[in-house]
């Protein structure tokens, strides 16, 4: 399977898939909706177990996983505490998880067509990512 797409592509999937967790970590908590937190709980969820046959993929290749970008995560928890702090209802929150949802299918989208080289299940992986961000802003859009 190793390949140079292959293994920066799963890099990128494994950083998104971390971003997600962290942000959902930085909101759970303020949600008020038990519904609503249920559902990031399982979205959270569905990031950590695809991060962890990402993980498993690139440790079998003797690659190390990548952690998202310092400047992007600083970035994102200076937004969300701000907008937090402006306003703490579900509403901000599912303003901000959607922000993120769609800067990640943008991201993903972006590799997936870079890194077109890719092996085929690396490549299903993104897409799974893409689709499940996707989904979810959908299903969140009642909270906005």
């Amino acid at each position: 399977m190793q390949s140079t797409d292959t293994i920066k592509l799963l890099k990128e999937c494994d950083a998104g898939t971390k971003m997600a967790v962290s942000s959902i970590d930085e909101v759970i908590d303020k949600v008020q909706c038990q519904e609503f937190k249920e559902m990031l709980i399982a979205f959270k969820d569905q990031h950590t177990k695809l991060g962890n046959e990402i993980h498993s993929l690139l440790s079998n290749e003797n690659e190390q996983d990548k952690e998202p970008n310092p400047i992007a995560k600083g970035m994102s928890w200076m937004k969300t505490n701000m907008k937090m702090m402006m306003d703490e209802s579900d509403k901000t929150v599912a303003d901000l998880i959607t922000d993120g949802c769609n800067m990640g299918v943008k991201s993903l989208s972006r590799y997936l067509n870079q890194y077109y080289n890719a092996h085929e299940k690396s490549k299903k992986i993104c897409e799974e990512l893409i689709s499940i961000e996707e989904n979810f802003v959908i299903r969140i859009r009642k909270y906005l």
